[in-house]
């Protein structure tokens, strides 16, 4: 038995600049002008929980959960409008039926481990088509830390996996990915991974 796991945001969709986007542009429309670090690299954990706990250190902020929520709500309410105006975010080539296919077969299985959060993570794929009926999908609402993620999602799935294979498009996947001892397959132009599902050798 194998153990499949993907990320989201570069990885089934093409999202990731526009998802981006309007997280900061969310983070600042709450709490206004805060000083952001000069790349994603530069945060511990590249998650939506895990930034936003650096920012709030980064800018002697203290978050109340109603904070938090209206950062929230005020992020998924423009991934709607974005949707609801352009349409839903492109699907990487090949991923539903690759999805499919894995979840029926016998000797796979699969889940998603996302550093977005769980509402926003459920918005973008379903409404890009994505049947997530059986598929385990765990986001930065169970922990900040990617590699914490990553282990949950494998955990719901079970044990004794014969590998473990993680899909991603950044390089704080891949390091992930080294800290947990998964395979590691780089999707889209930045790590020079695969840009099409189809004829991928599982």
């Amino acid at each position: 038995m194998k153990a499949i796991i993907f990320d989201i945001d570069g990885t089934l969709i093409e999202s990731m600049d526009i998802d981006t986007r309007l997280y900061f542009s969310s983070v600042t429309t709450v709490l206004g002008p805060v000083e952001f670090r000069k790349k994603l690299h530069d945060y511990d954990n590249v998650t939506d929980s895990g930034i936003l706990s650096q920012l709030a250190d980064d800018n002697n902020l203290h978050l109340e959960p109603s904070t938090i929520h209206s950062i929230q709500s005020l992020f998924v309410g423009g991934l709607v409008e974005h949707i609801q105006t352009t349409g839903p975010f492109p699907v990487i080539h090949g991923a539903h039926h690759t999805i499919d296919r894995l979840c029926r077969a016998t000797d796979y299985r699969v889940a998603i481990a996302t550093g977005g959060w769980r509402k926003s993570a459920l918005l973008k794929l379903e409404s890009s088509g994505f049947d997530l009926d059986g598929i385990p999908l765990v986001s930065c609402d169970e922990s900040p830390s990617r590699t914490e993620i990553m282990s949950i999602a494998l955990a719901k799935l079970g044990s004794n996996f014969e590998s473990v294979t993680y899909f991603g498009d950044a390089d704080w996947d891949r390091r992930a990915c080294q800290a947990l001892g998964w395979d590691f397959v780089p999707v889209g132009p930045d790590l020079g991974g695969i840009e099409s599902y189809e004829g991928y050798d599982f």
